[in-house]
């Protein structure tokens, strides 16, 4: 096989990891979409949610500072909406709660995993 076929195949390649990648990083966002939305709510499946998120997280070594990304894109998203309808985006400020709670999980499970 030439150098070309080589470059062609390994180009290929790195595509279609770069796009598993964008697919679990939205499916990701779109689960925790579904845990803001739900978070205050006295839904019992919420902590499971979370639960589910963190460990697919933790499994994926998906970085802190990209789920801090996750977050803050969707309350901007939501904030964009309430301003649409005209509405006051300060209730978005206790979200702020939902990234510490999910962060804190995180932490544990990796302190947990180093002993």
């Amino acid at each position: 096989m030439d150098e070309h076929h080589i470059g062609k195949r390994q180009s290929l390649s790195q595509q279609m990891t770069l796009n598993r990648d964008r697919e679990f990083i939205q499916q990701l966002k779109a689960d925790y979409c579904q845990i803001l939305l739900r978070y205050f709510n006295n839904d019992n499946t919420v902590k499971q949610q979370i639960e589910r998120f963190i460990n697919v997280a933790f499994d994926a070594k998906v970085p802190v500072p990209q789920i801090i990304e996750i977050h803050m894109e969707l309350i901007d998203e939501f904030s964009k909406q309430l301003k649409l309808e005209g509405r006051n985006d300060e209730v978005l400020l206790d979200y702020r709660l939902t990234l510490i709670d999910i962060l804190a999980h995180l932490c544990e499970i990796y302190r947990t995993s180093i002993s």
